[in-house]
């Protein structure tokens, strides 16, 4: 695991975002690397932003959960649903679950529904 972080990171500082993926999944949790919640998420948000799903939905755990950064269920339901919309099957399950629930929008069950079949 050492190896493959550092190998993550070398391609997360050239701005690959499935590198910067792979590093914030090493940072977040302990693989080959000391964990660091706030490294993670720094990782995370800079794949995010560039539209990579897994990472949207690894930031959306991550604003979910108060996990290196503050809680905020709005940020958490908008990531889900940025991944979900690529089809990523985690981000259709995080952003049905949010829909459940109400975290960070208005309750729906019928949306919910929707989206727990597409995952």
């Amino acid at each position: 695991c050492v190896k493959a972080a550092q190998y993550y990171r070398l391609a997360a500082d050239q701005g690959d975002a499935g590198g910067q993926h792979g590093y914030a999944q090493c940072l977040d949790f302990g693989r080959g690397v000391p964990r660091d919640d706030n490294k993670a998420v720094r990782y995370y948000r800079l794949a995010a932003d560039q539209g990579y799903a897994p990472a949207q939905h690894g930031l959306a755990q991550c604003l979910l959960s108060g996990k290196g950064l503050p809680r905020d269920d709005n940020e958490a339901a908008r990531y889900y649903r940025l991944a979900a919309d690529q089809g990523d099957a985690r981000g259709q399950y995080g952003y049905a679950q949010c829909l459940y629930f109400g975290d960070g929008v208005p309750q729906d069950d019928n949306e919910a529904v929707r989206y727990y079949r597409l995952a």
